[in-house]
């Protein structure tokens, strides 16, 4: 297996398929690489490279003690993009991982990047405040490091549903993916997955999505229960300058496997118009 060493001596996963032009891809919370393989097994046969790695602590990422925080998963990514020497990216990056792409756009520049895609992002914040008031409330945050903690394993069995929208009439989403979910988090460390909830719903990044200089694209669903659609892609659209926002009707938060084929398309020809 492929693995990065970051200056603090974390071990990061990483799977690189295809040879073209790079895609890079950050995953969501509690989930890792895997996540995202409908969209890479897509691209790299549409003559794209396409790279993921699991974050610290998720998957077969070393598990350290701390550094679950934005600033570090973009010095993370950043040390995936210097170790393989891509240049010219698209990074894609969903919920979690959009932050982490945005956090990266900040403190890295975009020297190396060509375009970017937020889909199911939870920029530019996701819980709820005075100036956030479409936000997610504290109450349902504290909710979800309690469940983590007390028990993560039906917690997760739990959280799935809503995650694919799976709990809505005429869902066609399977168990069999569900349980992938429950596998991708159950993967990951208990630490990492309780303090990583602190970074992606309390991180202002507004002023991360005023340093974006290239073209981006915005994906979101408007049935997204986890990440409020108003709260953030809405916000992220006025944001960043130039911006184009697609906006999935019906779409949950899992939309990179509930509509693949969708976003599949939609990536691809973003990429390459």
């Amino acid at each position: 297996m492929a693995y990065v060493t970051t200056p603090d001596g974390t071990d990061l996963y990483f799977k690189d398929w295809g040879q073209g032009p790079p895609v890079v891809f950050s995953h969501g919370w509690p989930l890792n690489a895997d996540a995202w393989e409908d969209q890479m097994m897509f691209l790299a046969g549409h003559g794209y490279r396409v790279v993921a790695h699991d974050r610290r602590g998720h998957g077969r990422s070393s598990q350290p003690w701390g550094g679950q925080t934005m600033d570090t998963f973009a010095d993370d990514l950043a040390a995936v993009i210097e170790h393989l020497d891509l240049r010219d990216v698209t990074l894609v990056g969903h919920s979690t991982g959009g932050g982490e792409v945005a956090r990266y756009v900040a403190r890295h520049g975009t020297a190396r990047v060509k375009k970017v895609v937020l889909v199911g992002a939870v920029v530019p914040l996701l819980i709820q405040t005075e100036h956030n008031p479409h936000g997610v409330p504290r109450d349902v945050i504290d909710g979800i490091r309690q469940g983590v903690q007390r028990d993560r394993s039906q917690y997760f069995k739990d959280f799935a549903p809503a995650f694919y929208g799976a709990n809505r009439p005429g869902s066609a989403v399977s168990q069999g993916q569900q349980d992938t979910f429950w596998l991708g988090g159950m993967q990951a460390s208990l630490a990492s997955l309780y303090d990583c909830v602190t970074a992606f719903s309390e991180t202002d990044q507004t002023a991360d999505l005023h340093a974006f200089d290239v073209p981006t694209l915005i994906i979101h669903g408007d049935d997204d229960q986890i990440v409020p659609i108003q709260a953030t892609a809405m916000r992220a659209a006025e944001l960043v300058r130039g911006s184009v926002l697609k906006t999935y009707e019906g779409a949950p938060h899992g939309l990179a496997t509930t509509h693949k084929d969708q976003l599949n398309a939609d990536l691809l020809s973003f990429i390459r118009g």
